[in-house]
């Protein structure tokens, strides 16, 4: 019997999607040759297999850990936070990003309610309909409040592309690594009609204080 479905619902970029409590909703396996702006009924299932697979696999916590771990840098563009704790680095929330992370909570679920659980039809619908990409950016600075006004812009070549918006920051922490002592992140959202998908580019972040950071993005190497 497959049921329909899970066990709790949140909004994450104005898209309803089941959270399973304590699962990181993060990107799937597999390499990728570019962001998916159109994505077919039976493309939006094999990421949801993609998400799945694996984790109906992992047999005990180390596994679904690991599982995590690679799978967090899939779509992550800029710094490695295992080489550079402190680096800038943003994650690009892509269509598959999201659908891939559906079926890792499917598989989860499924394992907790010993049936097959799986997302609802219009949750899948309305991450395939999405018209803007959200984009989580991370970096450090020397104070806690550091982050906060910050604006972004996408560059590729000598277009310059603003966002729909950008989020508030969130409050520095304390930084336990190497470099400037707090850590913030932001989100914000690009129209997938308004950059090329398939482009080298780069996120140009300026801060209150006058710092600018660059994150260079392939999104050829992403999907």
């Amino acid at each position: 019997m497959i049921a329909r479905g899970l066990t709790s619902v949140a909004r994450v970029g104005g898209v309803a999607t089941c959270v399973v409590v304590g699962l990181l909703t993060v990107v799937g396996l597999h390499p990728a040759s570019a962001i998916d702006v159109k994505l077919s009924p039976e493309a939006a299932q094999k990421a949801l297999e993609a998400g799945r697979a694996p984790m109906e696999k992992a047999n005990s916590p180390e596994e679904v850990k690991k599982i995590l771990q690679h799978a967090s840098m899939v779509t992550r563009v800029g710094a490695d936070p295992e080489k550079d704790s402190c680096g800038a680095s943003a994650i690009l929330r892509t269509k598959r990003y999201r659908l891939e992370a559906f079926g890792r909570q499917e598989a989860v679920e499924s394992k907790k309610r010993k049936t097959d659980i799986r997302m609802p039809d219009e949750f899948i619908k309305k991450v395939v309909d999405m018209s803007n990409m959200e984009i989580e950016v991370q970096l450090c600075g020397d104070d806690e409040y550091f982050a906060e006004g910050a604006l972004i812009e996408l560059q590729q070549g000598s277009k310059k592309i603003k966002p729909i918006d950008i989020a508030a920051a969130d409050r520095g922490r304390k930084n336990e690594g190497s470099g400037p002592a707090y850590r913030s992140r932001f989100t914000t959202r690009f129209a997938y009609e308004k950059f090329d998908p398939n482009a080298a580019s780069l996120f140009v972040i300026n801060l209150q204080d006058g710092k600018e950071v660059r994150i260079p993005a392939d999104f050829f190497k992403v999907k």
